[in-house]
């Protein structure tokens, strides 16, 4: 369909109806003027036949030639009048405007169809726009999103590696921390600053226990016990011991009530499970 923005085509159209139509009225305005009467006159001619002339007979005389007949003019026939032609110019003039009333309805009638065209595709036109606005509004978003994601991921990927890292080196250091104290406490448990720090726990202990009347002079007891670096005894285990319950419970209280156990001299000593054996005759 060819667009015309500016109504060209109707306008045009419009323009040479209205001509025709003026045209029209002109002629029909021409005809229905009275025509002034002409009366008719005939003119007559008398016209005389002449015979052939010969030369007469010598011997004969001619014999006198008849008188022509008289030429009687015809009446010049009565002027017939015609009755003027009714005058329709009004009518024809109604009917131009009646015309013209319904060519300009009809052509305002197109001017609002196609302002209404008009109106009905610019919002559909300015509906499309908003939706393609929302859509990369949307798509902008979602890459927006998609990007932050990624780099959410990509953080997280290099946080956990550098946790890792960080967590193998520290337990690079703990465990090394860890052979070191171990190489020193297994130095100094052959030294003579170890006996005489598990001399002073036994003499400690010994000197709180309660030993029942069911002990026997061979009793033994192996006992593990956990403490803090201030010494304070946070648990006692009965590993062996020859005992009744009895001598068992009172091991355990005697252990208890010497909390907190003797610090040692050299804090490579310190060991937080210690393994305690108490006997009745001696210490070892």
């Amino acid at each position: 369909m060819i667009r015309d923005p500016k109504n060209i085509i109707p306008v045009s159209m419009a323009i040479a109806l209205h001509v025709i139509i003026l045209g029209s009225m002109i002629v029909a305005y021409d005809y229905a003027r009275p025509t002034p009467f002409t009366p008719l006159a005939m003119q007559a001619r008398l016209v005389t036949e002449v015979p052939d002339v010969q030369p007469p007979p010598p011997v004969v005389e001619p014999e006198p030639e008849p008188e022509p007949e008289p030429v009687i003019e015809e009446p010049e026939p009565e002027p017939v009048i015609e009755e003027p032609e009714p005058d329709n110019s009004e009518e024809l003039r109604r009917q131009a405007e009646e015309e013209k009333r319904r060519l300009d309805a009809l052509l305002e009638q197109q001017r609002l169809d196609e302002l209404k065209k008009k109106e009905a595709e610019d919002k559909k036109r300015k509906e499309r726009e908003e939706a393609d606005r929302k859509k990369r509004e949307d798509e902008e978003k979602e890459r927006k999103r998609v990007e932050a994601e990624k780099k959410r991921q990509e953080d997280e990927r290099r946080q956990r590696e550098e946790n890792e890292r960080l967590r193998r080196e520290l337990e690079a250091e703990q465990r090394q921390a860890e052979l070191d104290a171990e190489e020193r406490r297994f130095t100094a448990r052959n030294s003579a600053e170890m006996a005489a720090y598990q001399f002073a726990i036994a003499q400690k202990i010994r000197s709180r226990w309660a030993v029942p009347a069911s002990a026997g002079p061979e009793t033994r007891c192996s006992v593990r016990v956990t403490q803090l670096p201030n010494g304070e005894v946070v648990g006692v285990n009965i590993i062996s011991c020859n005992g009744d319950d009895a001598v068992q419970r009172s091991v355990e209280a005697a252990i208890r009530r010497s909390s907190p156990l003797p610090q040692p001299s050299n804090p490579d000593l310190f060991d937080r499970n210690l393994t305690l054996n108490l006997t009745l005759e001696r210490d070892d």
